[in-house]
């Protein structure tokens, strides 16, 4: 049983106020974000079913995971959606040295810099800790770097066995407000929950005049 929130204390945007939470609009706006892909099968559903609604996303993805399935990175893409860096195999920063924390990004963003060599996309600048663990030191050293670190606003928790669809989809739904961040995973572990709850938040939320938009900040590096 974890004791993370659903919905990001405002506390904890607080105390690390260099990190990106929510964006601050009274516009009808959401931010869907995808970790963990691209995943055989999984991301291909997740991109037909934004399709379905116009809906922008933005997919934090593991290097090794595009090394992996290279034209499924290259659908995320062609959607139109943004990229974020998940480092190259999802390695947790608390538990991790510094440099090598820093080595293992390096290597997903050149695994990204080469499959967008030959599109009309940006390298982008976006990135996620997984599991959000990350070292003050190592955000401090990533944002000198130019990247942007995004974390969450509403947590879905698709990921957890222990978790139901409903509650998966209650979670959303009831925490969400203009400008949230949210986090699904288009991961085998999290497909079940994830599934089920993602057609509805964006029939739900469209219904409501909401629009979902990819995350986009100017720099770029």
């Amino acid at each position: 049983m974890t004791l993370t929130p659903i919905k990001t204390p405002w506390v904890a945007k607080k105390l690390f106020p260099n990190y990106v939470w929510d964006i601050a609009t009274t516009e009808k706006v959401i931010y869907l974000t995808f970790d963990d892909g691209p995943t055989p099968d999984i991301t291909n559903w997740t991109l037909d079913v934004l399709k379905q609604y116009n809906a922008k996303a933005t997919f934090f993805c593991i290097g090794n995971n595009i090394e992996k399935h290279p034209e499924i990175f290259q659908n995320i893409l062609n959607g139109g959606h943004a990229i974020g860096n998940h480092t190259h195999n999802h390695i947790k920063g608390w538990k991790t040295n510094t440099q090598d924390y820093l080595e293992n990004i390096a290597e997903a963003k050149q695994v990204i810099i080469s499959e967008i060599v030959n599109s009309k996309s940006l390298i982008s600048n976006l990135f996620r800790p997984p599991y959000g663990q990350i070292k003050p030191i190592q955000g401090q050293q990533l944002i000198a770097l130019g990247y942007k670190i995004i974390m969450w606003d509403v947590l879905s928790f698709d990921w957890d066995k222990d978790v139901k669809q409903e509650d998966c989809l209650k979670n959303v739904l009831t925490k969400t407000t203009e400008g949230s961040i949210i986090v699904f995973h288009d991961s085998v572990k999290a497909s079940k929950n994830m599934q089920y709850a993602l057609p509805k938040v964006l029939q739900f939320f469209s219904n409501k005049g909401y629009r979902f938009e990819a995350l986009d900040f100017s720099d770029k590096i």
